[in-house]
């Protein structure tokens, strides 16, 4: 076995407790090396998690302690100053989504790592969840003909803890994994059109939104989110192709795995697995045949991190795309405003 990779956590707030330290204590080849909290109360938590894992009270200190990367999981307008100050160190760094309020900040963040030589990659785990790996595989296999549209819809009920209203709406905080999927799956987008539902009580905070986009390719992708769903939701997935449409109608409950306290390590060899009962469906000639779900499991994102920081592979998100998504988010915003279809033109990466 190669030495494990140290990575150190920077927030131990809701995300960085629930949706990175456990995934990254289970990915194959890292370890947990340390976590810079501030507030009495996190570190508080902190030491009743995780006895063993040493507290930091800056990228510095983590830095000084030999860490070999670090993932920034604070709110979102701290993100460009943490990302900006480990490039500065030289330690590669993750950023949890949304990368930033937008593709300029994204942009020149990405071109600062490139121009310094520092490992940058954003932490899209929703790459990693068994329905859209279910729907991925699908379409590869060209089961579907060619695709023509791609509906996508993610919601939630509302939190008792209300809207997560520092991570900058629904349409950033919900769009920048469901944008991610549409364009990882079919990718650059020529216009977008999209509704936006503000939150009640919450100024220039949204709650919902619909984005429809026009991929170069031709594919039509209609994407949904909400964070006030009431009652059931339609499907996660639908594909329509030119032979048959696939339609998957839920994740695989890592989301939920984890806020309930729920781990890889509790759950074993059935974490991220979906049940029979809850699979996906071919529909061809009216027919329905059952597709076997693909495994979910977002500490994937973290093992590949591990071998890009050895120079085993690239970083297991490239940062232009989270470039590319945030250009999408932008235009859409902008055009929801008016209520136009925007064009995009070349995003992500620079020729």
């Amino acid at each position: 076995m190669s030495t494990p990779v140290r990575i150190g956590l920077v927030g131990y707030g809701k995300g960085g407790r629930l949706f990175h330290a456990p995934l990254i204590r289970h990915a194959e080849e890292c370890v947990l090396a340390g976590v810079v909290v501030r507030s009495r109360e996190r570190r508080a938590a902190l030491a009743a998690d995780l006895p063993d894992v040493p507290v930091a009270g800056s990228l510095a200190e983590l830095a000084d302690a030999g860490v070999d990367a670090v993932v920034v999981t604070t709110p979102l307008d701290s993100h460009v100053e943490l990302v900006r100050e480990a490039i500065g160190l030289g330690l590669p760094v993750v950023c949890d989504k949304p990368f930033a309020r937008d593709a300029t900040a994204a942009r020149e963040t990405v071109l600062a790592a490139e121009r310094a030589g520092v490992l940058l990659s954003v932490y899209q785990n929703r790459r990693w969840d068994a329905d859209f790996r279910t729907v991925q595989q699908v379409v590869t296999s060209g089961d579907l003909g060619d695709v023509v549209r791609f509906e996508s819809r993610m919601e939630q009920p509302p939190q008792p803890e209300g809207l997560p209203v520092t991570g900058g709406g629904a349409l950033l905080d919900l769009g920048s994994h469901a944008v991610d999927q549409a364009l990882h799956l079919f990718g650059p987008v020529r216009s977008v059109y999209a509704e936006l539902r503000m939150a009640p009580g919450e100024v220039g905070v949204d709650e919902g939104f619909f984005v429809a986009l026009r991929h170069d390719g031709g594919v039509i992708s209609h994407v949904t989110g909400n964070w006030a769903r009431q009652g059931e939701v339609a499907s996660r997935f639908r594909v329509d192709g030119a032979a048959a449409t696939l339609v998957v109608p839920d994740d695989d409950g890592q989301t939920a795995q984890l806020m309930a306290g729920r781990t890889p390590e509790s759950d074993g060899s059935e974490w991220g697995t979906v049940p029979e009962s809850r699979w996906g469906s071919v529909h061809r000639g009216g027919v329905a045949v059952p597709v076997p779900a693909q495994r979910g499991d977002w500490s994937a994102f973290y093992s590949g991190l591990a071998r890009a920081v050895r120079g085993d592979g690239p970083p297991p998100v490239d940062p232009w795309g989270a470039v590319a998504a945030l250009e999408v988010l932008d235009a859409a915003r902008a055009g929801a405003a008016g209520g136009q279809v925007v064009d995009v033109g070349a995003a992500g990466r620079p020729a």
